[in-house]
């Protein structure tokens, strides 16, 4: 592994342990050149999954397209990034139990609804009223209203 600083190619492991339930190793390892420490972590390479839109088409799933939808939800809203993270987290790790390598756009929404609902109210209305499609107020309050019956 390369130091970041010196760009020296050798380093050496000083501490290893699990991160992340035991799905990641985090190494802290010092360069030899220049005794710069820094950390490092391996993790599984996954499969990347396809999913599959309502018009049929094929698109590689995107961590970053699922992280920026929550996000916009979000904004303006008490949630720390921290927080969001580990509910996309939580998404992939419901997507990698029950789905295999294809699912399609419609479930990745609905888990990401699922979070929202749980996590924000505002931000699960600001999510359904675009991932939905209202087409007017009257829809949106039908939302509200299935929402302040839970």
């Amino acid at each position: 592994m390369k130091c970041p600083i010196c760009k020296s190619p050798d380093s050496r492991v000083v501490d290893s342990r699990a991160a992340e339930d035991g799905f990641v190793i985090r190494r802290r390892r010092e360069c030899d050149k220049c005794s710069t420490r820094f950390t490092t972590y391996e993790r599984v390479e996954k499969l990347p999954w396809k999913v599959i839109k309502k018009d049929g088409r094929i698109e590689d799933y995107s961590r970053d397209k699922i992280m920026k939808g929550i996000l916009t939800a979000c904004e303006k809203r008490p949630i720390k990034l921290a927080r969001i993270e580990k509910v996309v987290d939580e998404i992939e790790n419901q997507l990698e139990e029950n789905y295999k390598r294809e699912v399609e756009s419609r479930e990745v929404g609905e888990l990401v609804m699922q979070h929202l609902q749980k996590m924000d109210e505002v931000a699960y209305i600001r999510f359904a009223s675009v991932y939905r499609q209202f087409k007017d107020i009257n829809q949106l309050m039908a939302e509200v209203q299935n929402l302040l019956k839970k």
